[in-house]
């Protein structure tokens, strides 16, 4: 996926840059970026890669070459970042969380209007330059984000580091979050609320869907009014969002413990404890302690002092290995008991599966998965929260293809939560996870944890609900 930070101040910014891009790390595991602008030196830059070590170490030895009282920071799962551009509406920075599905198309566009793109090799586009030569179409900053609202197939948000200020622009359906900080003399713009509290900066409040703002040390310019269609994607509060952080002022942690607690009282199994998959997983056992009575131990841990955060290489051999270093059970809660383990999700099984051997291996008698969202049904056209490259790696998927002939029939039946197809496939899952039993939280359950109207959240991935900006007849 990734997150960004930006930050404007009347004193210099570097610091509270640094730490707050840091506080975005779980979100990206391929490049990270920083840009600070300085009124004597101009823009200063610097992009390393995170594949092989950690933001921090990376940066910390570069925070000197940094000045200015204004900078954006991006954590990325994909292209090298910031872009520097300079154009007729300035010189500017520019960092994006995005998808992109319609590259082809847009880049075909710029063609034939005679524009350029410089990262272009191999068949290969930076999103993020492509997205600067669209707001570069237009005669204000406004004027061109919109028109990437306008042509962006998928979902972009973005910061804007210009000479006067930062322009703040949240995707048009909302799918990602944006949230404005403030403390004493400075504002903040970032992916996660986390970012804020060590930092001394209060929420103020979060950026529209498809709105535009203007952040300057003195105060917040609304560019343009958001949309009032909104899709924010449910998977925030069920798996890559940190648990501190609040979403249109709904806590992670909190949607976490109540999905937990909504299987745990529809539950009617008997076990002699529950644990959660560190870490997206552990508010849901928590949750699910409460609503079954089963008591919650810690059966299996994450090693953090070599893997402190979310790590997810392209290859499955090397998926595989992550997650079996940095899993340790704990054989003396496993040995002999019946558990019931919660998790997040389910997308592959590859790694889950693993899990389900490991806890036989150790001992455990029984072991049930109870997993905090519906089955992956669709994949995500909006936001890369996996490393799938289509959707016959969806485990949902392949059981739909062995019973259908097909992996694309009947996927409404399938989706459908209690149907006699949706039994069957979960059924099935189970089996082939080598699982006691398997139970997936309802969709119903997941809204009414998040709190918010299903037509604002994007359930797309588990019922295929969801919509692009460009279908929408009445935008305004």
């Amino acid at each position: 996926m990734g997150g960004f930070f930006g930050t404007i101040s009347v004193r210099d910014c570097v610091n509270d840059l640094f730490y707050g891009t840091d506080y975005n790390s779980h979100l990206g595991t391929k490049r990270a970026g920083l840009v600070t602008y300085d009124e004597q030196q101009g823009f200063t830059r610097s992009i390393h890669s995170l594949e092989r070590d950690y933001f921090r170490t990376r940066f910390e030895g570069e925070l000197d070459n940094f000045s200015g009282r204004s900078g954006i920071g991006i954590i990325s799962d994909t292209d090298p970042q910031p872009i520097l551009i300079n154009s007729h509406l300035g010189r500017y920075a520019v960092v994006t969380v995005a998808k992109i599905n319609n590259t082809r198309e847009i880049v075909d566009e710029l063609m034939e209007k005679r524009m350029h793109l410089s990262e272009l090799s191999a068949n290969t586009v930076n999103p993020t330059e492509l997205v600067a030569l669209i707001i570069n179409m237009g005669d204000t900053f406004a004027d061109g984000i919109n028109m990437v609202f306008e042509k962006v197939k998928g979902s972009c948000s973005m910061l804007v580091l210009t000479e006067s200020g930062i322009i703040v622009a949240r995707d048009a359906l909302g799918r990602t979050p944006i949230v404005i900080g403030k403390k004493n003399g400075a504002y903040a713009a970032t992916s996660e609320t986390t970012s804020l509290p060590n930092l001394d900066f209060l929420p103020v409040r979060d950026v529209g869907p498809g709105e535009i703002v203007r952040l300057r040390a003195d105060g917040i310019e609304v560019l343009k009014e958001p949309f009032k269609h909104e899709q924010i994607c449910s998977f925030l509060w069920v798996y890559y969002g940190f648990p501190a952080s609040d979403y249109e002022g709904v806590n992670s942690e909190y949607v976490r413990e109540q999905n937990g607690k909504f299987m745990g009282k529809e539950d009617r199994m008997e076990a002699d404890c529950v644990c959660g998959i560190p870490d997206s997983g552990i508010g849901t056992a928590i949750g699910y302690s409460e609503g079954s009575g089963i008591p919650y131990k810690r059966a299996v841990l994450k090693y953090t002092p070599t893997w402190p955060r979310s790590f997810t290489p392209s290859k499955q051999s090397q998926r595989a290995l992550v997650a079996k270093m940095k899993l340790i059970p704990n054989r003396s809660l496993l040995k002999d008991r019946r558990i019931v383990f919660c998790d997040d999700s389910i997308v592959r099984g590859t790694q889950l599966r693993d899990n389900v051997k490991m806890f036989f291996e150790y001992g455990a008698k029984e072991v049930h998965a109870r997993i905090s969202c519906p089955p992956l049904v669709y994949g995500c056209p909006f936001i890369g929260f996996t490393a799938s490259k289509n959707d016959m790696e969806l485990i949902t998927r392949r059981v739909i293809n062995d019973f259908e002939g097909s992996p694309d029939k009947n996927l409404e039946k399938y989706s459908q939560t209690d149907s006699p197809e949706y039994k069957r496939m979960v059924e099935e899952i189970g089996r082939r996870l080598q699982l006691t039993s398997v139970g997936f939280n309802k969709v119903e359950n997941l809204i009414e944890a998040i709190g918010m109207p299903k037509c604002k959240v994007c359930t797309h991935c588990f019922d295929g609900s969801s919509y692009f900006f460009q279908d929408i007849k009445d935008k305004k």
